[in-house]
């Protein structure tokens, strides 16, 4: 993302001299691919790793640019989001001790983060999702302050035509339209490389796409967006559209998405790139250099500039990735599914399936084309991101097999074997190795804690207080050294103080909403009044923005004009300009402006759409507190 970026309307003539760039890195990449120019015989990985930075309460703490300035650490560096970071492992031969080797390192960094964190009074967080972030945190102001951020948020939103719609179904269902790409800044994932040789690229990608389904199977931990309950890995449909920005047309053609999975097999890299030029417009570019085939003629390492930045735009779940190291270039595979945490030895537990099995099943079955249907590998991918360890994969020979039967009968003895043709120790391959199949013979991954975690915090009735107690929960558990099926659930004593999860307006409001338009009649406001034991009637229009609200008191009016049997419409007996509140709102300021407008209810509005209403009902439990607190200090 530190690419200069394409304007939309700018200079033709600068995309023009771009695309030619682009056309002369793919036509060297193919040379370079025939006669046999890259590194060979050896592999490395390397990781990313993304976090979230929280303040001690749990809510996202935008301090993105304090840190940085803090660590002064070139390892890590900006994400989209204040409240994100992204920290670069160098890579490593792949090999025995390397995966001991890669805990140790981000143990040493994620705890010098910390320590630096601490200072700024806030913490680090790894989770696919944070499960305390709102709709009211999905604003510009979070996004971090530099131009090319700003620069992708107005080309995405420019090309998707101003707005940037999420619907995800699951055991909630989520819809948002936002005007801008801050939906991202929910998603956090621990990204690993592996450099292959070119040769064996296609094989080891087809392997990769194999294996995506039960690798987000057993790593799912992210299953609450904006407190709802979605998918068990909900990163993958949250991250596919927020920045899809496919027009109607190309919508109705099944245009891929700039993130997306694929629709078939690879037979090389090259084709494989030159799909994603062929399918994926310009949208990022910078300087070049010089071109490529000119620095291949005189024997150097071309750095294929605008193919890199292009690829940079373009979000397959298995990327391929192009690179130069000590003047060899080298193919990598960046396997993005995975989110980050929920634990250092988690994730390194993910890494190492993921590396095995590339090893593993290569060695037992090669070419999977051969054995499996793309369209069912597909398939389970979304079903592994959507059901996790209850997920249903079709198999080898059309069998159909659970996820953590196949993870710990089959998969996770492949992955021991592909570790061990490496030289990887029995005992370095049992400490990661050992946490997946736990996980799949305990049936307890990330995502199923979180869902046990939010159900035995259902006393708290606001999802919002609910969800910042249960990431408090995380932050406890995260440092400990357990990897998560070994985690307990939140216990009454860990609710915090009502202080914390009293604060704002988000952690008391209703979000179950009962709503009528203006032109329907008041028949129907009085109905839902007595149906649902109300008091309080938004009024909302056809675009979803708040437009009135229809009281108890204006109903009484009603009945004491003698208009009861008049066809009345809502428009007329509404109050036209509400007083509301802001869900980012204290709830002191909150009660303090009921009682100074005398009204007994106020809806919450953000951007003016309605996402609650806050009444005198729902600060009984605020009030609670307070009693019981004050007469436990014997007052």
């Amino acid at each position: 993302m530190g690419e200069q970026l394409v304007s939309i309307g700018a200079d033709e003539e600068r995309v023009r001299r771009f695309s030619r760039a682009l056309l002369d890195d793919l036509g060297t990449l193919e040379v370079m691919c025939a006669t046999g120019l890259f590194e060979r015989g050896v592999r490395r990985i390397g990781a990313e790793q993304e976090m979230f930075l929280v303040d001690r309460t749990g809510r996202p703490a935008p301090r993105a640019l304090d840190m940085l300035r803090a660590l002064d650490d070139p390892a890590f560096t900006t994400e989209i989001g204040l409240h994100n970071l992204e920290l670069n492992l160098a890579p490593c031969l792949f090999g025995p001790g390397c995966l001991r080797g890669m805990e140790a390192r981000l143990e040493d960094a994620l705890g010098r983060a910390r320590a630096t964190a601490s200072g700024l009074g806030c913490d680090i967080l790894l989770a696919g999702i944070l499960p305390s972030i709102e709709l009211a945190d999905l604003v510009l102001d979070n996004l971090t302050p530099l131009p090319r951020y700003h620069e992708i948020n107005r080309i995405i939103t420019t090309l998707a035509g101003g707005a940037l719609r999420t619907l995800i179904q699951g055991r909630d269902s989520l819809q948002v339209s936002l005007d801008n790409v801050v939906l991202e800044t929910c998603n956090t994932s621990f990204q690993v490389h592996m450099q292959v040789d070119a040769e064996e690229f296609p094989r080891l990608y087809n392997i990769a796409q194999l294996v995506a389904g039960p690798m987000v199977a057993a790593a799912a931990n992210s299953p609450l967006l904006l407190q709802h309950r979605l998918w068990h890995e909900t990163r993958i449909p949250a991250f596919e559209q927020a920045i899809d920005i496919r027009s109607a047309p190309n919508r109705m053609r099944d245009t891929w998405q700039r993130v997306s999975f694929g629709e078939g097999w690879v037979d090389s890299v090259v084709e494989l790139f030159q799909d994603q030029v062929a399918r994926h417009r310009v949208t990022m570019m910078g300087d070049t250099g010089e071109p490529s085939r000119a620095q291949l003629e005189r024997g150097e390492a071309p750095g294929l500039r605008a193919l890199c930045i292009h690829n940079g735009s373009v979000y397959r779940w298995n990327r391929p990735c192009y690179g130069v190291t000590d003047g060899r270039p080298h193919l990598r595979i960046e396997h993005r599914p995975l989110p980050a945490g929920p634990t250092i030895l988690d994730e390194v537990a993910n890494a190492a399936l993921f590396l095995g099995l590339l090893l593993g099943v290569e060695r037992t079955i090669g070419d999977v084309r051969t054995r499996f249907q793309f369209g069912d590998v597909r398939s389970n991918f979304l079903a592994g991101a959507r059901y996790g360890l209850n997920a249903m994969f079709q198999w080898e020979g059309g069998t159909t097999v659970p996820a953590r039967v196949l993870l710990a009968e089959h998969l996770v003895p492949l992955a021991h074997e592909g570790l061990a043709s490496i030289g990887v120790p029995a005992e370095e391959r049992e400490r990661y190795l050992g946490v997946i199949e736990a996980r799949a013979r305990g049936g307890r991954n990330g995502a199923l804690w979180t869902l046990e975690s939010f159900e035995a915090l259902s006393d708290i009735q606001s999802r919002g207080a609910r969800s910042q107690v249960l990431t408090q929960a995380m932050m406890r558990r995260q440092w400990t050294g357990q990897p998560v099926h070994e985690w307990s659930l939140p216990t009454a004593a860990e609710r915090g103080s009502w202080k914390e999860r009293y604060q704002r307006v988000a952690q008391v409001m209703s979000t179950d909403l009962f709503t009528v338009g203006p032109d329907d009649l008041v028949d129907v406001a009085a109905s839902m009044m007595q149906w649902k034991r109300i008091r309080h009637v938004p009024v909302e229009d056809a675009q979803g923005l708040l437009v009135g609200f229809v009281s108890y008191r204006s109903l009484l009016r009603l009945v004491a004009e003698g208009r009861t049997g008049e066809p009345v419409p809502v428009r007329e007996i509404m109050h036209p300009e509400p007083v509301t509140v802001a869900p980012g709102e204290s709830c002191l300021a909150a009660m303090r402006l009921m009682q100074e407008k005398g009204v007994g209810c106020l809806p919450v509005v953000h951007e003016g759409r309605l996402v609650g209403i806050v009444s005198e009902r729902d600060f009984l439990p605020v009030a609670r507190a307070l009693f019981e607190e004050a007469l436990g200090n014997g007052s």
